[in-house]
């Protein structure tokens, strides 16, 4: 056999394991309904709150609905991904992965699966914030292609924090463990400038919230959708995310291999 057919051999086979671990975290997503529905819920419950709750006595300049469903998203995302961290825990530790390890299955299709999974899960989250959005007021000004602007830089945002939540949940020693790890996904929006501006913090948490990757993405969505200038927070996103995701899928991989020698 030649050294090309090899190698053809090789990728033919990483895509069948990660299709077939795809298949599977998907058809998991779909059992666990309890833990889809939290994703999708909780999100929604925030918006209402800071939406009827806070949102008049909140001054952005604009309606606050528009201004607060950007970061409502990535905080849909953030729950999203942290359930991906419990379920690579979950294999981890009930011993699925030992008995992937006497199968020829590569390091990349078990991880993608997870990650994929996500991805699909998001997917759905973030359709339904979004019609829930504009059934309470959020009247979005982007075009079609702002739109699509938006949808890319949002699955870049979901992949790097999915290939991270994927290594948080390769190290832990189990699913409550995995939740811990992974509990700054959900924290880090709120130090941002999802739900108030930040010039209208103190002066030593304005700092952190205004250089802190989440705000420029934020920033950069909510432009996007609502059709105002983005001025230079889509570069510091894409290279925030661009940073991140290739962070996250190396150390991903890393632990994954250092945790399924032992």
């Amino acid at each position: 056999m030649t050294t090309a057919a090899i190698r053809h051999g090789g990728v033919a086979n990483a895509l069948s394991d990660a299709l077939t671990m795809i298949g599977r975290s998907i058809r998991l997503t779909r059992r666990n309904g309890e833990t889809l529905f939290l994703s999708i819920l909780l999100p929604l419950l925030m918006m209402a709150l800071f939406v009827y709750v806070f949102g008049g006595a909140i001054n952005t300049g604009t309606a606050y609905i528009n201004y607060v469903v950007p970061g409502t998203i990535l905080l849909c995302v953030g729950y999203g991904a942290a359930s991906t961290a419990m379920s690579v825990a979950d294999d981890m530790n009930n011993g699925m992965i030992d008995r992937l390890r006497s199968m020829p299955i590569s390091t990349f299709a078990v991880l993608m699966g997870h990650v994929v999974a996500s991805i699909a899960r998001n997917a759905l989250t973030t359709t339904i914030v979004i019609g829930t959005a504009i059934a309470m007021g959020f009247r979005p000004n982007g075009s079609f292609v702002d739109w699509l602007l938006a949808a890319g830089l949002l699955l870049l945002y979901v992949l790097a924090l999915s290939w991270l939540a994927a290594g948080l949940g390769a190290i832990a020693k189990g699913v409550e463990s995995a939740s811990g790890l992974s509990f700054f996904m959900l924290f880090l929006p709120y130090l941002s400038s999802a739900f108030v501006p930040t010039d209208t913090m103190p002066s030593f948490l304005r700092a952190i919230s205004a250089n802190q990757p989440i705000t420029p993405v934020i920033e950069t969505t909510r432009g996007l959708l609502t059709g105002t200038p983005i001025g230079d927070s889509g570069w510091t996103a894409l290279v925030w995310l661009a940073g991140l995701l290739a962070f996250s899928f190396t150390l991903a991989i890393l632990l994954y291999r250092v945790r399924t020698r032992k």
